[in-house]
């Protein structure tokens, strides 16, 4: 008996590892419409993803508002469960999607979860990830724009050509026809023969979920979805989702264009974006203009 509890001993002490731990976490203080203030995250990092613990489960939060006492986070989920009191723990990690080939052909929600009923995107393996706010390449790093981005549309080929690597914003009024562009612009990349289609990201902010339905299945019928993928953030969806919508996208684009491929990205519409940045802005006492 006495050599089993020797034994024991001996087996405990090799085992041992002399660690500690430590982890720093926060208390809520304040909770509004999708946004909290917390305080006792002093080494938190901007864009840091935060776990607030609820009754409910856990719910993702990323630190977006650092001030001098209190971190400003946005939520990233269903806030109702959140009460003040609740402990906050930093996860040492900066927001970040999953990217990759997979996505292709799917409709994902900003976190890149999928929206579209077809199952997981990633089976049985871990995803590659690339951070929301990346840092934009240098002027002298980025090659020059010297290959056209065909619309498919004769008065905007031969009137304002676009270039692959170039921005263009389509500005009018309501019921003009610019979704109407962009979408054709998607469906007539597979009927140029002359360059490589490009990965076309289609990034819906803020729409009724109907239309974007209609969307999907008009870019199934005409086999544009085999080389799309849509980034879906309807008009139901809390505003600190709406707001992450583009980044995302852009994420997911930065990805291919790292593989060598083009990227044809669809913001629709950077309006609604500005409003959701708007209401967060206010609610976390910060200027709202971007």
């Amino acid at each position: 008996m006495a050599y089993n509890i020797v034994q024991k001993l001996k087996q405990e002490i090799e085992g041992f590892k002399d660690e500690v731990t430590m982890r720093s976490t926060g208390t809520v203080v304040e909770v509004a419409d999708g946004v909290l203030k917390a305080s006792g995250l002093s080494k938190a990092m901007s864009q840091e993803m935060l776990m607030v613990e609820t009754e409910k489960g856990d719910v993702q939060a990323v630190a977006f508002n650092l001030e001098e006492d209190l971190v400003g986070a946005i939520v990233l989920g269903d806030f109702s469960g959140i009460k003040v009191g609740q402990t906050i723990t930093p996860t040492g990690k900066v927001l970040s999607v999953p990217v990759g080939d997979e996505l292709v052909g799917r409709v994902v929600n900003p976190l890149g979860e999928p929206l579209d009923g077809q199952g997981p995107i990633f089976k049985n393996k871990e995803p590659q990830r690339y951070v929301v706010d990346r840092k934009a390449p240098s002027v002298l790093a980025r090659q020059s724009v010297d290959t056209p981005l065909h619309t498919g549309i004769k008065a905007i080929d031969s009137m304002i050509p676009i270039g692959r690597g170039q921005r263009e914003l389509i500005i009018g009024d309501r019921q003009t026809g610019k979704t109407a562009i962009t979408i054709d612009a998607i469906i007539n990349q597979q009927k140029d023969s002359r360059y490589p289609t490009p990965i076309c990201i289609y990034v819906a902010i803020g729409q009724k979920q109907s239309n974007i339905a209609k969307l999907v299945a008009m870019l199934k019928e005409t086999g544009a979805m085999k080389y799309t993928i849509v980034v879906s953030s309807p008009a139901s969806d809390p505003a600190p989702l709406s707001y992450l919508a583009p980044y995302s996208g852009c994420a997911i684009g930065e990805y291919f264009m790292d593989q060598g491929k083009d990227a044809l990205i669809v913001y629709d519409d950077l309006s609604k974006h500005a409003v959701s940045y708007r209401q967060i802005s206010l609610l976390l006492r910060r200027p709202p203009g971007r």
